[in-house]
């Protein structure tokens, strides 16, 4: 993109829309993406910052005057300066506080949607954070009213809202105070700290000045501060874009460098609960979905919002997965026919790519539905591939006797078998047939069941010629007539071919399966890692804020902290012990139809062996001769 575009918009009526020709932009981008989000009251800068992330002078409006000029949200998509393969995804949010708007929600939807969206939030604001500015963070103390973790609605611990809401950046923009406190020289991070410090008491007044910076506290655990002084004299703030570096305080602009070099080095790539990472396509289904939720005056939900996910994304992985499978194996077909092994192999590994394909991409896939949905749709694209390369063969092998017997049906319309030892003559010229066609079809899938036909076909010429032939005697052709051992040979050869190649596409079958549970072992074991890491960062945030309450003497909350961290510990537990029983009865139920599968096959096999020995034990012990 070489410039922002509207992602979501204020409509006549008020209410939030997405803008569809933003979500084509991000349907596009299969990347994992890192998504920085910045709010704040409006006319505060907070542009100017988002376009030097993106690398530019201009990009995002600022403005002039003192009309809010951002409405709603707006997109900028870049490559990642210092992730590859990673798309930064800069969304610069409506000032908050315009009295334009006179509706107060709305800056409220606006700032959760910039927490539900980002993985890192920059909060601009100016002067100092003092009480007012932090007093004027209510939308902070009201996030869990417009966001909700589960649904239906229950009581949630803070915890887990710690999980998935992003790190957090407070930028002042033109700080003047001296980083003193108590008399000792401060950093920024310490700065942000005193001012979010608790006061100890239980009084209404105490509790209204502790509920926003312990709100900030819970929610955003990973916390960092940048305090910007004036970038230029007070006349030329309002044409910043357009000025010469060379007017621009060097401290202005040194701590602009270090901002955008903090953000491109920590900033993480956006996840979703239970750790599935965010690409630009799946980033554009959660603006849809959770706009959508708010646009119908109800509350976005996370668990809603990732079964959203997990069926649009689990529907999708299953169609490239068979893309990825049927395009592999359409090049294969230019080549039909093929040796049944070379077929079959080619088959287990465009259907292994095809897993992977699927595996990359889905989640939350607990009974394997769709995962079998894929097995299901390949194996009957594979059966449809063996029948066309059983066609092509059947083909090329009709061809080749067609043309191998040319001579004999000329010689047959001109009458040359019809005399004495024309039996002998038609046997054979059948003989050379024979040894020419199999020398030239040994590998063929078709060529013993093209020539069973074959031999049948003859079979009334030969009956023909034998009674014809003058120089036998009526014992002779009884013997010759009874010696068609040929026949029951092919008959026998036909079905040892269908059998052996049963059996490789049982050992076929027998590896990929090995090879999908392989898969979907390290699929499973990754998201688990993942979902224990989510756990411990949040069990690491509440342990950090357990022992600053201690060291400012908030015992009480201490203790009810300790409480909580105990009953998230065993919630933990639970839930990854659901999640193993779940991926225990995926890999089970998955065996279980490969077993149904290989027993279907083994009947067959046992079938076609059965009617091989009925006629192996029929065959007759006599001569060898062609008919």
């Amino acid at each position: 993109m070489d410039k922002p575009v509207c992602l979501i918009d204020t409509a006549s009526d008020g209410k939030l829309c997405v803008q569809g020709s933003a979500l084509q932009v991000l349907e596009q981008i299969q990347q994992p993406v890192v998504v920085v989000a910045v709010v704040g009251l409006y006319r505060t800068g907070k542009s100017y910052l988002m376009n030097r992330l993106a690398g530019k002078q201009t990009g995002f409006a600022l403005g002039s005057t003192i009309e809010s000029k951002t409405k709603g949200i707006w997109m900028w998509c870049v490559p990642h300066p210092t992730k590859a393969e990673t798309t930064l995804v800069l969304l610069d949010t409506e000032g908050l506080g315009d009295v334009d708007k006179g509706d107060s929600k709305h800056d409220t939807r606006i700032f959760s949607l910039a927490v539900l969206l980002s993985s890192t939030l920059v909060l601009n604001s100016r002067g100092t954070i003092d009480n007012r500015a932090i007093e004027e963070l209510q939308y902070v103390t009201e996030l869990t009213e417009y966001i909700k973790i589960k649904s239906p609605d229950e009581a949630v611990d803070d915890a887990e809202f710690v999980k998935f809401f992003p790190s957090f950046i407070w930028a002042v923009r033109d700080f003047t105070l001296q980083l003193n406190i108590d008399g000792k020289d401060a950093t920024e991070d310490e700065y942000l700290e005193f001012a979010l410090k608790l006061k100890l008491g239980n009084s209404s007044q105490v509790n209204n000045y502790n509920l926003p910076r312990e709100c900030i506290r819970k929610y955003f655990p990973s916390r960092k501060c940048f305090t910007f002084p004036f970038p230029t004299n007070p006349d030329n703030v309002s044409y910043l874009e357009t000025l010469d570096p060379a007017e621009i305080s060097q401290r202005f602009l040194e701590v602009t460098g270090r901002f955008c070099q903090f953000i491109f080095d920590q900033s993480q790539v956006k996840n979703l609960k239970d750790g599935h990472t965010v690409t630009g396509r799946v980033l554009g289904h959660l603006v849809k979905t959770y706009v959508d939720t708010i646009a119908s005056g109800a509350v976005p939900c996370l668990e809603n919002a990732v079964i959203s996910m997990a069926l649009i994304e689990n529907e999708a992985a299953v169609k490239e997965g068979l893309e990825v499978y049927q395009s592999g194996m359409e090049k294969l077909k230019k080549s039909f026919p093929l040796e049944l092994n070379e077929i079959t192999s080619e088959h287990q590994c465009f259907s292994l790519m095809a897993t992977q394909t699927f595996m990359k991409r889905s989640f939350r896939d607990s009974d394997g539905k769709y995962l079998a949905s894929l097995e299901e749709k390949v194996n009957e694209l594979f059966d449809g591939y063996l029948c066309q390369n059983e066609q092509a063969s059947k083909k090329r092998c009709e061809d080749l006797l067609s043309s191998l017997s040319a001579t004999m049906t000329e010689k047959l319309k001109q009458g040359i078998f019809a005399k004495s030892g024309g039996y002998d003559l038609f046997c054979k010229d059948l003989e050379d047939i024979v040894k020419k066609y199999n020398s030239q079809t040994n590998k063929e899938v078709k060529a013993e069941a093209v020539f069973k036909v074959f031999l049948k076909q003859k079979s009334v010429d030969s009956k023909a010629i034998l009674q014809a032939d003058k120089r036998l005697t009526e014992k002779e052709k009884k013997i010759k007539g009874k010696k068609k051992a040929i026949l029951l040979e092919q008959e026998i050869k036909a079905k040892e071919e269908a059998q052996r190649q049963l059996l490789e596409k049982m050992e076929a079958e027998r590896q990929s399966n090995e090879e999908r549970m392989r898969q979907m072992k390290e699929k499973m074991d990754e998201e688990m890692r993942l979902q224990r890491e989510e756990a411990e960062r949040a069990m690491d945030s509440k342990l950090r804020e357990q022992a600053a309450l201690l060291e400012k003497g908030f015992q009480e909350k201490a203790d009810r902290m300790s409480q909580e961290m105990e009953e998230f510990k065993r919630q933990n537990a639970e839930a990854e012990s659901n999640r193993a029983r779940e991926f225990a009865e995926l890999l089970e139920n998955s065996s279980k139809r490969q077993e149904e599968s290989v027993a279907m096959m083994m009947q067959q096999h046992r079938e076609q062996m059965k009617a091989l020995q009925q006629q192996m034990s029929a065959r007759p012990l006599g001569g060898c001769c062609i008919m």
